[in-house]
């Protein structure tokens, strides 16, 4: 164990070094280009979390009210039923509808990522994925029954996905942007020829017949059931669309250039697309279940040029600003508009969740550093320790043999604790 020991706190000060050094530079590039005034209102937040912790701790999230998400939507439906009267086990067959059109449409974006032809390898996966996910499928479709009142299910259309939104994240197109006209449609592969693979089969929920076929059959809990999930999915899928090009926009105005920066945008736009599809399933749903027309002004359709938020920050003097305006999806949440656009609230709002993160892991790796260096001394302490209680062993012993072994484990204890000495000095911490 002590000649594990010593190598691996070597490794750990060097790993631990690199990144607080990574951290630091982020960190400094990131304050110089601030406003020393804001630097110094933001300071004292941090503060005060780290003494309070609890709500406090929400310094490091996007301020503004926050509009219901998917999980609380799904408990308040739990706790206060539509009807009670209704047919237990609703809600969750329907978020389990929703979780399942999730899964086919990460599937799909699997398969598109994969070379053609696949590998042995990767097929046997893709087929495993298939089978677990046909099978949800058919307990989905199965379970229908109880609430549907007898109502005929089956399959009246094939998920189709926004081609605009459909691009591949790989290496040959690390230039992808949101907006790209030449993503193609995505096409099912040849190999399912009499049947649909898994990852194309229709989901029938309540919105596949929409909310007048369902006021005659008398379904009205389970319109209104899907519908209040649907608008947790949709605030979902924007919350994590703007915190994710937020954090495009922080990346792409880096000084820290070249492949890294590179795939951390080529990530994020990943998300950003596979979320963009997600809020699309949920507002499809969303007006099929509304006959009203009352929700479409509120969720508005997301189009490729409502995502090139990162120019207010990577060309902040381009020609012809003086007419840009942020897309709708910015001043959404809650009752409220979620940052103050007119004041510049926006960026300012980027500017400072990332600085405060990336003080945050600039702090979080000083106390690593520190850590380690405290277990350099604490691990030559320990060896030290070892030492003299064989050395007082031997003093004690009257027979040669225990004497003999005691003075070679003595030995061998201070042999660790001179090699700790030279292979820490100048790393650990001072002497206690």
């Amino acid at each position: 164990m002590p000649n594990i020991t010593v190598p691996s706190l070597l490794k750990k000060y060097k790993n631990s070094n690199k990144c607080l050094e990574e951290m630091n530079q982020a960190y400094e590039q990131l304050t110089a280009v601030l406003d020393a005034d804001k630097v110094a209102r933001w300071e004292s937040d941090p503060l005060r979390a780290e003494a309070d912790r609890g709500e406090v701790l929400d310094i490091y999230l996007l301020k503004g009210d926050k509009a219901p998400t998917f999980q609380e939507v799904w408990l308040q439906l739990m706790k206060n039923p539509k009807s009670p009267s209704g047919n237990v086990g609703s809600v969750a067959w329907l978020a389990e509808g929703i979780s399942i059109e999730d899964s086919q449409d990460q599937l799909r974006s699997e398969i598109q990522q994969l070379p053609s032809p696949m590998s042995t390898r990767q097929e046997v996966k893709i087929s495993e994925k298939r089978q677990r996910l046909s099978s949800r499928i058919e307990k989905f479709h199965s379970n229908a029954q109880a609430f549907c009142k007898g109502l005929d299910i089956d399959g009246a259309f094939t998920p189709q996905d926004d081609p605009a939104f459909c691009g591949s994240d790989d290496e040959d197109h690390e230039d992808r942007e949101f907006w790209d006209d030449d993503a193609g449609d995505w096409e099912a592969p040849e190999e399912e020829v009499e049947g649909l693979a898994s990852e194309l089969m229709s989901i029938w929920m309540p919105s596949s017949i929409g909310a007048a076929k369902l006021t005659e059959l008398g379904l009205h809990d389970l319109l209104k059931e899907e519908r209040e999930l649907r608008i947790g999915q949709a605030n979902d899928c924007l919350d994590q669309l703007r915190t994710d090009l937020g954090n495009k926009a922080m990346t792409a105005n880096s000084t820290r250039e070249g492949t890294r920066t590179k795939k951390e945008i080529q990530k994020v736009v990943a998300r950003v697309n596979k979320h963009v599809r997600g809020y699309q399933r949920a507002r499809q749903a969303i007006l099929r279940l509304d006959p009203d027309g009352n929700m479409a002004e509120k969720y508005q359709e997301i189009v490729p040029e409502d995502l090139a938020v990162s120019k207010e920050v990577t060309e902040e003097n381009r020609f012809g600003q003086g007419t840009s305006k942020l897309a709708w999806f910015w001043v959404i949440d809650g009752e409220k508009s979620q940052l103050n656009v007119e004041a510049g609230g926006l960026m300012e709002e980027f500017y400072r969740m990332n600085w405060l993160k990336a003080r945050a892991r600039r702090d979080r790796w000083k106390e690593e550093v520190s850590l380690v260096r405290h277990e350099m001394l604490w691990t030559g302490l320990w060896f030290e320790y070892h030492k003299k209680m064989w050395e007082q062993r031997a003093l004690q012993s009257t027979e040669p043999g225990k004497e003999a072994y005691a003075k070679k484990q003595m030995g061998l204890w201070s042999d660790f604790a001179s090699k700790a000495r030279l292979m820490f000095h100048g790393k650990q911490m001072d002497g206690i």
